[in-house]
């Protein structure tokens, strides 16, 4: 179940990291639907990210974890 989310972020992170990358080379704005996509994309990644550091304070303390 996880791969196929894994694939999907990664796919849609390339996605919009070149097209930005080639928007900004030929300096024009990127198109909403590559923002928004971005926009969205960098919150999940921060979300995970600090469950996953909560994760590991918690099971370094010795608390349970679920």
């Amino acid at each position: 179940m996880v791969g196929p989310m894994v694939f999907t972020y990664g796919l849609l992170m390339s996605f919009v990291l070149s097209g930005a990358s080639r928007n900004a080379k030929m300096r024009r704005p990127n198109p909403p639907v590559v923002q928004y996509t971005g926009y969205v994309l960098c919150g999940l990644t921060g979300a995970l990210s600090a469950m996953l550091f909560a994760i590991a304070a918690l099971g370094f303390f010795g608390a349970p974890l679920i």
